[in-house]
């Protein structure tokens, strides 16, 4: 018999949700093993906030199951969110009351003693990096620190699960890499951490399994090499003098490897090719012959933004809305 320590710490079947004729959860399946980060990429409306909001009782399913620890997220909601602990996309702290005090706050509200509570919180903030701010209104923090505090809040009652969904959106880079760093530290303690983002660097660098999410659906999950090597290969990546020839470059690259990727805010066309880095010469030749005359050409490896592209035809509306913030500039 498997012990409930060695059991999944999430386990959905079948879920679905739907909000009058929008479909937002379509049938999902996902098993998250514990003392892992597990990472759920997708596009804004893809699902993921929804099923978050489902595993930590917030919604309740349309049909399907799904378990927390062993809990079942409907018919024992109270007893879970005892065991979970969850940081919104929206910060949820109290910016009149300093760093140390908001953790208290939430200490008490887990029937902490005020001992503890404030035993709690010192722990916490030194764990977060947030001594120097500790007693500080909350409203004096940056970004990245209000984003710590509120990991820090989701902790205070020593989850066994936490529950992080698009932590670093509209961060910095400097303060997403603090958070980054903060997870990481979580991971090494044995905390089980569902993680949702745009960010396929995040997920990159973060998860240790990947579920790629699209319109409601798991469309594919694995490691990030797994998920990589499913692209077929390395990706070359040519640059066209003239922006009117990318589409004649997307037929040429198309004889070499599937579904080419077109950005017309970078010039560039790109496509996984299987055959290797002895079919460049081959590609340049091609291009030549056609009269397209190319200023950049690299060949590398897969990258997750090569596999959701892969995947769903479309880049990540981060990766979407980063090009057109280049093209603009």
């Amino acid at each position: 018999m498997v012990g409930a320590a060695s059991a999944p710490a999430i386990v959905v079947k079948g879920l679905t949700k739907t909000f009058g004729k929008v479909e937002a959860l379509r049938g999902v399946d996902l098993e998250v093993e514990r003392g892992v980060v597990f990472g759920l990429l997708g596009p804004n409306g893809a699902g993921k906030s929804t099923l978050v909001r489902i595993l930590t009782t917030l919604q309740q399913p349309t049909s399907g199951s799904a378990t927390v620890v062993g809990i079942d997220v409907v018919r024992d909601a109270a007893r879970l969110r005892r065991s979970i602990g969850v940081a919104g996309q929206q910060v949820a702290v109290d910016d009149q009351l300093t760093g140390l005090e908001n953790l208290e706050v939430v200490g008490r509200f887990h029937h902490l003693s005020k001992e503890e509570s404030k035993k709690r919180a010192r722990s916490l903030i030194e764990r977060f990096d947030l001594e120097d701010a500790a007693n500080r209104r909350a409203n004096t923090y940056s970004g990245g620190m209000r984003r710590r505090l509120d990991v820090a809040a989701s902790l205070v009652g020593d989850p066994e699960v936490l529950f992080l969904d698009e932590p670093t959106t509209g961060l910095d880079p400097r303060s997403r890499l603090s958070v980054w760093v903060a997870i990481e530290e979580l991971a090494r303690g044995g905390t089980t951490v569902l993680l949702t983002t745009q960010y396929l660097e995040e997920a990159d660098r973060l998860a240790s399994r990947i579920a790629v999410v699209d319109h409601g659906l798991v469309i594919a999950q694995g490691t990030a090499t797994e998920l990589k090597e499913r692209v077929g290969g390395s990706v070359l990546v040519v640059q066209l003098s003239d922006h009117g020839r990318l589409e004649d470059a997307r037929v040429v690259l198309s004889r070499y490897g599937t579904n080419p990727k077109v950005d017309s805010s970078t010039q560039e066309v790109s496509v996984p090719m299987s055959a290797g880095a002895g079919a460049i010469a081959e590609v340049v030749r091609a291009l030549d012959t056609g009269g397209i005359t190319l200023s950049n050409l690299t060949f590398h490896q897969p990258s997750l933004d090569d596999v959701f592209f892969a995947l769903t035809g479309h880049a990540s509306e981060v990766a979407a809305a980063e090009a057109t913030g280049k093209s603009k500039k």
